[in-house]
């Protein structure tokens, strides 16, 4: 058609010169032409190559020689964002082998996005520091939070230095020497205590040959009459209001 119109035109004395050949379809451009990717087009031919939809004057990019809509190139050959499988137009960001819509790069667990201090990673999940170590870090046998830092390994547990003190009274061990009642730590006062093995006469713990009487618990030397203070034999005192006596005191005190 195009070979005719000039033939017509030549005989009518008009001079058609061809503006270059078209890159799609090989034939002179005669009338209006597209100039890109260093070629010459029908504007009706050059198309993208994906959806065949004529570009005109859009914005179009080029991928191995071939041009595309900005729709299907990016739908093509732009990298996908991890969280929504979207194309990345713009800033993109790179973490975990994957890339990311910078709004879409946040904590898994609570949604925030990330600071200074950047992010923790666990089962290819990104975290904030605050929930990766609530979630994953081990936790003190003392206080139940996370230890981030120092800590001491006792009683299958692990402990914030400052959290591993007597359950009881609170005193930090010296020479980190404790003792072990239903897996938490005491001092030995408070130890004996627990396991009722105080001396009911002097508050120390028994830890040698110790009397049982009133049920209670007496080193030998302790287990003496209340008014006189001579030791006691376990079968040979008499109690009054919770006390021991000899039965010289007894008598001269009750009877």
């Amino acid at each position: 058609m195009l070979g005719s119109l000039q033939s017509d035109l030549n005989r009518l004395g008009v001079q058609t010169v061809a503006k270059g050949v078209c890159g799609a379809c090989k034939k002179p451009i005669v009338g209006q032409v597209v100039t890109a990717m260093g070629r010459t087009w029908h504007p009706e031919h050059f198309v993208c190559t994906h959806c065949q939809d004529e570009i005109g004057s859009r914005n179009f990019f080029e991928r191995e020689g071939q041009p595309y809509c900005e729709k299907d190139y990016h739908h093509l050959f732009s990298p996908r964002c991890h969280y929504c499988n979207g194309p990345i137009l713009d800033r993109v960001v790179t973490a975990l082998d994957k890339t990311w819509h910078p709004e879409h790069f946040f904590c898994a667990q609570c949604g925030a996005f990330f600071g200074p201090e950047g992010f923790h990673e666990k089962d290819g999940k990104a975290y904030c520091r605050k929930d990766y170590f609530d979630m994953f870090a081990p936790k003190c046998g003392g206080c139940t939070r996370a230890i981030l830092e120092n800590y001491i390994s006792a009683l299958n547990s692990l402990w914030h230095p400052e959290c591993f003190v007597c359950r009881e009274c609170f005193t930090p061990f010296v020479n980190g020497s404790f003792f072990d009642h239903d897996g938490q730590p005491y001092c030995e006062s408070h130890y004996h205590e627990r396991r009722g093995s105080l001396c009911s006469g002097c508050q120390k713990p028994i830890t040698g040959r110790c009397i049982t009487a009133m049920a209670k618990k007496f080193h030998p030397e302790h287990f003496v009459c209340a008014f006189c203070l001579k030791q006691l034999n376990k079968g040979t005192f008499k109690e009054q209001n919770d006390k021991p006596y000899c039965q010289g005191c007894f008598v001269k005190l009750f009877s």
